[in-house]
């Protein structure tokens, strides 16, 4: 079975450090990988037939520091070092574990893995099924929070260092600046001495841009190009060209040397580094913050004791404690008390919502004032938060088509650099006699054209804006989904459980000679085995009235018709009217008392025993409150609604006059909402489907986009391109909406990262550009390009 992990990923330069590495890491076998320099990760699928080692491999031969994750286990039952070696020989087995140290004498093992690579409860599994038995050593690196709480803490060390060195750079470059800039004015002149200059210059060359050089290094080593080798080789002709100078002419070198121009090219290209990387964090921020939100530790009952496990320990099925003010540890059903949760960082409803017995819990979630006691019924990868999170990873790490483009650019644009760069000079050498002019010309020419800002332009705004999404409950599923967003013509809405509450009620029932009671008891036995909102309206109605349910058997779904099952000696069927037709029953009874009642409006579940109806449920379902405005803000965007459903006509026309949706559509099959949707298709309309239950499923996977409600099935959202997290259709067009601006802030990057070298580079190698302004120039572009991105962090919906 494959698997994915997010690596975090240090000490790439620029895109083409990227685009190298991912090339490297696709190009062994059983991987498939993608690099995001935006973002610093790598997400890698690891096949079956290979290992984490393999991955590991080529990040230590390419230099790159990566994110991994240290457990620690005490082991009891160890009898001799012989038990010690064959633990971990079996846990060396497990192709996710990097290294494993055993100490027999201190009875303790500890493994590293990549972050998020395994779970540690099967490691613990794993120990317990050779007769031993580990426990968790407090402090132990068990989680992603401790490792995102770790590398936060190491970002800003490393922050504050370059910071210094920016600081410490600008000190010795300010007198050499100075010089410079009073030179052509008669009167004043602050040009210090050639020796000063040389040593002013000598630590900015080679302390603080030793990056440059180690990087350039470890890129050529790799048969590679990068942005350090253009900073490197072009200030280090000016440098050394300048110390040549020195060496032959003395004190009659001045103002001939070009000290200042490799000085302040590596001060400039630092400083853009340093606001680079700090918004290259402020970025992805979104997913930062959803992984603060996993909680740590969880109160567990365990053999009638209260005990503070670690998260990892927790599995399906714990009785768990939240204490008024907590964290929810995990995703559980409410099984004792009532409280009001905020859910406002996972789904980005504002409000408090109210939980009683029976409600699911998100993990993350914060609990209000009450004391709740839940079933767990989701941990690790499978918990909500996991699987949003990993959403929002995914999108992150997409490439749009024109971005693919531009990595085939970044792979060959340093070299292509450094050919326009010797052309430069030879033309101005050789062709001018003027080597000096050549030589300053090349060096603005490899200054100007570093690539980061080409890179960053498409994963920065996509990382910004998909992060924008999320923290409106919005999850993107990926590149594809964005680009295609805002160009919705159609919306065809599924009407219950969408623009409905999703949740209706049983408003009257209605029996044909048999006994009431018995009829409800018999038709909520078998909805038991239904997830339909219908359905549960039945079984809620008979728990309200405190009926024993009968106990169904040989229950089967009959998607879009209804449900059939056996209780005792008795065939019962239950659904909509055209089931019964189809099953040859009789329906004159309930035909004559809707005719009469006209309790029409509501949804219907026709009930028959043995061939024969017995019984009719009129069930109603309200509109949710955000519908009216859900619809209107897509009207306004020019985009033609529908509804889409398989209720009767008279309940689906009522709901659609209350709306004014442009059209709709009822007693519609599964699959035949995909149907009409095609239809759609085929008239050259952009057409997305929003739905929440398991027979929304085709029609979703039709659509050319696909939205899902958070409160539908898992097969609608595993199906949708977008999901959202909370119940609110007016989400829809705030959806178009994100989209849209990421698009034209992606558009906007490219043009402004194209320009800066269209521009740029014709002026520096035709000498009107100094290496200062270029450095300048190309620290500007980043920052540009990530500022850019960075406003869309401000989006809100409209409503």
């Amino acid at each position: 079975m494959s698997k994915t992990l997010s690596i975090g990923i240090e000490g790439m330069s620029c895109a083409g450090c990227a685009t190298k590495l991912e090339s490297a890491l696709n190009a062994e076998n059983g991987i498939q990988a993608k690099v995001n320099f935006a973002l610093n990760t790598a997400q890698i699928n690891i096949a079956d037939i290979t290992t984490s080692h393999a991955v590991k491999a080529v990040l230590d031969d390419k230099n790159y520091t990566y994110s991994s994750e240290t457990l620690s286990l005490s082991i009891s039952g160890w009898s001799c070092a012989n038990c010690a070696a064959k633990t971990v020989s079996k846990l060396l087995m497990d192709k996710d574990i990097l290294t494993v140290e055993a100490n027999f004498a201190s009875e303790k093992i500890t493994l590293t893995y990549f972050s998020g690579g395994i779970i540690p409860a099967d490691i613990m599994n794993m120990i317990i099924s050779l007769g031993y038995q580990p426990t968790v050593n407090q402090g132990s690196v068990v989680s992603q929070t401790e490792s995102l709480l770790a590398r936060g803490v190491e970002l800003k060390i490393k922050n504050k260092q370059q910071l210094l060195l920016v600081i410490i750079s600008a000190l010795l470059t300010l007198p050499l600046l100075a010089g410079m800039l009073t030179m052509f004015i008669d009167d004043i002149n602050l040009m210090i001495p050639v020796w000063l200059q040389l040593l002013l210059a000598t630590p900015v060359q080679f302390i603080i841009g030793r990056r440059y050089y180690l990087g350039a290094y470890h890129s050529l080593k790799n048969r590679a190009a990068n942005m350090d080798v253009l900073v490197a080789t072009g200030t280090s002709a000016a440098y050394f060209y300048s110390l040549y100078l020195f060496l032959t002419l003395g004190e009659a070198a001045q103002g001939e040397v070009y000290f200042e121009a490799s000085a302040v090219v590596i001060t400039l290209i630092s400083l853009g580094k340093y606001l680079e990387e700090n918004a290259k964090q402020s970025t992805s921020s979104a997913i930062y913050e959803l992984m603060m939100l996993r909680p740590e530790v969880a109160h567990v009952k365990r053999g009638g004791e209260w005990l503070k496990l670690a998260i990892e320990e927790v599995v399906i099925g714990d009785e768990v404690r939240v204490l008024a003010g907590e964290k929810v540890p995990v995703d559980g059903i409410i099984i004792e008390g009532k409280s009001e949760l905020d859910e406002s960082m996972i789904t980005g409803e504002s409000l408090p919502v109210v939980k009683n017995i029976g409600d699911t819990l998100i993990g993350g979630s914060i609990n209000g004032t009450g004391v709740l006691l839940l079933q767990v019924n989701a941990v690790g990868k499978d918990s909500s938060l996991n699987k949003i999170i990993s959403l929002v990873e995914t999108a992150q790490m997409g490439k749009a088509p024109f971005q693919q483009l531009v990595d085939k650019i970044s792979n060959i644009f340093v070299p292509v650099v450094l050919a326009i760069a010797t052309l430069t000079f030879f033309v101005w050498y050789l062709g001018f006699d003027d080597f000096e002019r050549g030589l300053i010309a090349a060096v603005a020419v490899l200054v100007i054209a570093c690539p980061c800002a080409l890179g960053l332009a498409t994963p920065a705004a996509l990382v910004t804006g998909t992060g924008a999404a999320a923290r409106q409950g919005i999850l993107i599923k990926d590149i594809d989904t964005l680009q295609k967003a805002h160009k919705i013509t159609d919306v065809m809405l599924d009407k219950t459980g969408t623009l409905t509450q999703g949740k209706p009620q049983v408003i009257a029932v209605h029996s044909f000679d048999y006994d009431n009671d018995t009829l409800i008891r018999s038709a909520a036995a078998v909805q038991e085995f239904s997830e339909h909102p219908l359905a549960k309206s039945i079984i809620s109605y008979a728990k309200d009235k405190q009926f024993k349910l009968l106990t169904a058997s040989q229950v089967e779904t009959i998607i879009g018709y209804g449900i059939k099952g056996n209780i005792a000696d008795e065939n019962i069927l239950i659904g909509n009217k055209e089931l019964m037709l189809a099953e040859n029953i009789d329906t004159q009874h309930g035909d004559s008392l809707l005719a009469k009642s006209r309790e029409d409006v509501g949804s219907q579940m026709w009930v028959a025993i043995n061939g024969r109806l017995v019984g009719l449920f009129i069930i109603a379902d309200t509109l949710r409150t955000e519908s009216r405005a859900a619809i209107e803000l897509l009207k306004q965007a020019n985009i033609n609604t529908t509804i889409v459903s398989g209720d009767n006509e008279n309940a689906v026309e009522a709901i659609a006059q209350v709306l004014q949706v442009d059209q709709y559509y009822a007693h519609v099959k599964p699959e035949h909402k995909s149907s009409y949707i095609q239809d759609r298709q085929k008239l050259g309309s952009v057409v997305a489907m929003v739905g929440d239950g398991i027979n929304d499923a085709p029609a979703l996977a039709q659509a050319d986009i696909s939205i899902a409600m958070g409160s539908g099935s898992d097969v609608a959202m595993e199906t949708a391109n977008i999901t959202l997290l909370r119940n609110d259709p007016r989400l829809v067009s705030a959806a178009m909406d994100v989209s849209k601006l990421t698009w034209r802030k992606i558009q906007q990057n490219l043009f402004w990262a194209f320009i800066f070298n269209v521009i740029g580079l014709p002026l520096a190698a035709m000498g009107y550009l100094s290496p200062e302004l270029a450095g300048a120039a190309m620290a500007f572009s980043s920052i540009a390009v990530l500022s850019n991105s960075l406003l869309i962090k401000r989006w809100k919906p409209k409503f």
